[in-house]
C-alpha cells in the first residue's frame, strides 16, 4: 500500500502544473531548483551518490518546439540550477502561457516533466517612462540574476537616481549582443546588459556621460569621469561608454503595418495537369558534334602552331638544340658519377692517340667498386693516362727558369 501512495505521489508531482504571475514589463525570473526534481525520478539501484546526480532542462511551449520569444534559458552546467527569465510584453497579458519543464537524469536516464503557467498580468505603471540600460563588465548573466546580486544593483542604481518606483525591466548577456567569449584567464566574464526603469527623470550623475568631455574619452576608449561610480565600484564594474538613457515621452512611435496573417492553406487551383504526350522530340547530335568537334579543332590548331614554332622556326630549332645538349651533359654526368675509374671525361677525351693514333675506348667495367674512390685522383692513380711527349728544353731556357727562380 505504501509502495503505491509513493507512485501516485510522484505521478501527482510530476504532472502537476505551477503557476506563476509575472508583470508585463518587469523582469521575469524562475529557477529550475535541481533539489525539487531530484525527488520525482524513482530510486536506483545501483551504488551512487544521488544528490550529485547531473539533471539538465528542456524547455519550450507547450505545443511547440521552442520558447515564447520574449523568454530565455540558461544552464551553465547539469550540477548547477537551470533559469528561465525575460521580460513579458504587454500583448501576452492576460493569455496563459504554458512551457513544459523535462528534467533529464544524466546518470540514471530517467525523465520528469511537469508544466509552468505564466499568467501576465499588467503592471501598475507600464511602461516606466525613464529607463537606463547599464553595461556590468564583471558579472555573467546566471550570476546577476541571483535575486541577493539583482537586489544589490538596484539599491546601487536607487541610491544615485533616488526614484520613487525603480524596476529591473530586462537582463541580457553580452554574447545576445554580439560580444565575445572571454579566455578562461583571469576570471574573465561574459559582461551582462541591465536595464532597469524609472519614474522620474535622469539624475545629474547619469547624465554626466553625456557632456562632451566624458564623450571625448569615450571615443578615444579611455574611462569616463563620473562622480557616482564609486558606489557601484565596489561589486559591479560598469561601463559608462556603453550606458543608454532614454526618456520614452521623448520618443516618436514608429507604427509599422504588419499584414494579416492568412490561413495557411494554399488556394484551390483545380488538379494538376502534367504536359502531355505530344510533345516534340528533339535531336541532340548536332550539339553533340558541336561540343565535341570545337574543342578538339581548337585543340588541333594550337598543336599545329606549337610544332611550327618548335620545329620550323630559329628560335625554336636553338630551343631543341639547347634541350639536346643539357641532355647529354647531364647522361654524361651520370655516367661519371657511377664510374669514377675513367680517367678522362668523354667530353674531353681525344678521339685518337696523338702518338700511335690508336682510338682509346673509354672503361667501363660493371662490377668495379667505386664508392671509397676519391673523386680527384694523382696522376699516378690515373688509368689509360696519355702520355704526350714533350720537348726537352734548351739551355737557354733552362738559364731563364733558373734566373726566374732565384727570382721569386
Amino acid at each position: 500500500m505504501d509502495i503505491v501512495c509513493m507512485l501516485v505521489t510522484i505521478l501527482s508531482r510530476s504532472h502537476a502544473d505551477r503557476n506563476v504571475y509575472p508583470s508585463a514589463g518587469v523582469l521575469f525570473v524562475h529557477v529550475l531548483e535541481r533539489e525539487y526534481f531530484k525527488g520525482e525520478f524513482p530510486p536506483y539501484p545501483k551504488a551512487g551518490d544521488p544528490s550529485n546526480d547531473p539533471i539538465t532542462f528542456n524547455t519550450n511551449l507547450k505545443g511547440y518546439p521552442d520558447r515564447p520569444g520574449w523568454l530565455r534559458y540558461i544552464q551553465r552546467t547539469p550540477h548547477s540550477d537551470g533559469v528561465l527569465y525575460g521580460s513579458p510584453t504587454a500583448e501576452h497579458i492576460g493569455k496563459p502561457t504554458v512551457i513544459e519543464i523535462t528534467a533529464y537524469n544524466r546518470r540514471t536516464f530517467e525523465t520528469a516533466r511537469h508544466n509552468l503557467v505564466i499568467n501576465i498580468k499588467a503592471a501598475e505603471e507600464f511602461p516606466l517612462p525613464y529607463q537606463a540600460e547599464f553595461y556590468i563588465k564583471n558579472m555573467n548573466v546566471e550570476e546577476m540574476l541571483a535575486s541577493e546580486v539583482l537586489g544589490d544593483f538596484l539599491g546601487a542604481v536607487k541610491n544615485v537616481w533616488q526614484p520613487e518606483r525603480l524596476n529591473a525591466i530586462n537582463i541580457t548577456s553580452a554574447l545576445d549582443r554580439g560580444g565575445r567569449v572571454p579566455l578562461p584567464i583571469n576570471n574573465l566574464k561574459e559582461g551582462v546588459y541591465v536595464m532597469v526603469g524609472a519614474d522620474v527623470p535622469f539624475s545629474s550623475c547619469l547624465r554626466e556621460v553625456e557632456s562632451p568631455h566624458n564623450q571625448l574619452r569615450c571615443s578615444q576608449e579611455m574611462e569616463p569621469v563620473i562622480s557616482c561610480d564609486k558606489k557601484f565600484r565596489a561589486q559591479f564594474h560598469i561601463d559608462w561608454c556603453k550606458i543608454s538613457l532614454v526618456d520614452i515621452n521623448k520618443v516618436v512611435p514608429v507604427y509599422v503595418t504588419r499584414p494579416e496573417p492568412g490561413t495557411g492553406i494554399l488556394p484551390e487551383f483545380g488538379e494538376y495537369k502534367p504536359p502531355s504526350e505530344s510533345l516534340k522530340s528533339r535531336d541532340y547530335f548536332s550539339d553533340f558534334l558541336v561540343t565535341l568537334a570545337v574543342p578538339s579543332a581548337v585543340a588541333l590548331v594550337l598543336f599545329f602552331i606549337l610544332g611550327y614554332t618548335m620545329c620550323c622556326r630559329r628560335e625554336g630549332v636553338i630551343q631543341l638544340v639547347h634541350h639536346s645538349s643539357i641532355q647529354k651533359s647531364t647522361k654524361e654526368l651520370r655516367s661519371m658519377s657511377k664510374n669514377r675509374e675513367i680517367s678522362w671525361p668523354l667530353s674531353t677525351l681525344p678521339v685518337f692517340n696523338p702518338v700511335s693514333g690508336e682510338v682509346v675506348p673509354p672503361i667501363h667495367p660493371d662490377n668495379y667498386e667505386t664508392t671509397s674512390m676519391p673523386l680527384m685522383q694523382t696522376q699516378a692513380n690515373l688509368q689509360n693516362q696519355i702520355t704526350i711527349p714533350q720537348q726537352r728544353p734548351s739551355g737557354e731556357d733552362l738559364k731563364t727558369e733558373r734566373v726566374s727562380g732565384e727570382y721569386f
